[in-house]
């Protein structure tokens, strides 16, 4: 197989393919399971036992842990050396501490995760030519309350040093320290800070804390608005979207135990709440737009949206949206297996390396439902 370069990805004949990682801690694991099924699927289509997914995919983006994922993908890494370094950095990272209780000071020290990245990414800049495809990487700049989506398009805006401005460009981060920053979630590890100009740092934290802890709709907008200037063009035959998950849960609380909460206990539940809605309308309005082989329901009351499209038009792309219900019944009916409820408390949450194991099996499990119909032929690379 003839590997492309970064331009023939970029700029390249179409069709384009983009591949998007949400976000959430520990529970990227099983997304790196998700991801094993998707290589095998590329490399038995390419009958070439060495290619990865920066081979097949265009653009790869991600938030937060999907951020971690994404750059190592980028790098052209098999998914079998991430698993191992996503499995280190689960047992190093999220190491509690009696006197770090995430109130006054970050839950985890984030030493652990910048030297890992050190160590593997070393003095990589995101404009460097290590990088075999497009990458996005979706943080949160505190300090000015925007978010930011850092990439490697050579055509972009501020890739390259702006006229009469002392701003850094784009191609000059450290990889890792863009990596680092859409991974500092807020409680859990201290932000990063980024030299953004010759006298100005920034702020950075996770990319989760955005409306793009799913950055699929995102990394959409960055191939096709004009201002991004890749200038890709839609269609169900031209554009493939891969989005997958960590696995959510439904929120199930007793009226009463809500009316009876502490205030603070409130307001983070509502943060919360305003993520897992902004990653539904992400969803929404991704089924709406295309064609999608695994569209489910949105509610009970409009469906799963395969009798609609945006507009009444053709499908604007090709959509394929992965991920895991950590719920009794979902599990159950989908993947034949059973948690107790115990262990369904525990699966969601995004600091627990002890329930590695157990994400492992639900990912492989989920890996099932991605079928090979599901990738038309007609975004395959030769």
């Amino acid at each position: 197989m003839t590997r492309k370069d970064l331009n023939a990805h970029l700029f390249g004949p179409w069709p384009k393919r983009i591949l998007a990682l949400d976000g959430g801690g520990i529970r990227g694991i099983l997304t790196v399971q998700l991801l094993k099924r998707i290589e095998t699927l590329v490399r038995d289509r390419t009958r070439d036992s060495s290619a990865v997914l920066a081979d097949y995919f265009d653009l790869i983006g991600g938030t937060s842990t999907g951020a971690i994922i994404a750059s190592a993908l980028a790098l052209g890494w098999p998914v079998e050396r991430i698993e191992a370094l996503y499995r280190e950095l689960g047992n190093s990272i999220f190491q509690s501490s009696f006197f770090r209780k995430g109130l006054l000071t970050p839950k985890f020290s984030a030493e652990p995760v910048r030297k890992a990245l050190e160590r593997e990414y070393g003095t990589i800049r995101l404009g460097g030519p290590e990088l075999k495809t497009g990458l996005a990487v979706v943080a949160k700049r505190l300090d000015t309350g925007s978010p930011w989506v850092m990439h490697n398009n050579p055509k972009g805006r501020y890739f390259n040093q702006v006229p009469g401005s002392n701003s850094t460009p784009n191609k000059d981060y450290l990889l890792r320290e863009v990596v680092r920053s859409s991974t500092a979630a807020p409680t859990y590890f201290e932000p990063e800070k980024i030299r953004v100009a010759d006298d100005m740092e920034g702020a950075f934290v996770d990319g989760g804390v955005s409306p793009h802890n799913n950055p699929a709709l995102q990394l959409l907008m960055l191939a096709t608005l004009k201002g991004h200037e890749l200038h890709w063009p839609m269609g169900a035959d031209q554009l493939l979207l891969v989005s997958l998950g960590t696995g959510s849960k439904t929120l199930r609380l007793d009226p009463k135990a809500v009316m009876d909460m502490p205030a603070v206990e409130v307001g983070v539940r509502g943060l919360t709440s305003l993520m897992d809605d902004a990653s539904a309308l992400n969803e929404l309005m991704l089924q709406w737009m295309s064609s999608s082989a695994t569209a489910h329901e949105i509610d009970s009351e409009i469906g799963d949206l395969s009798s609609d499209i945006l507009g009444g038009g053709k499908p604007l792309l090709t959509y394929l949206r992965y991920d895991v219900k950590f719920d009794d019944a979902w599990l159950k009916d989908k993947l034949k297996l059973t948690l107790d409820a115990k262990q369904l408390a525990s699966i969601a949450e995004m600091d627990r390396p002890e329930n590695m194991d157990t994400l492992v099996t639900i990912g492989k499990a989920a890996s099932g439902l991605i079928e090979d119909r599901h990738f038309s032929q007609g975004f395959d690379i030769e």
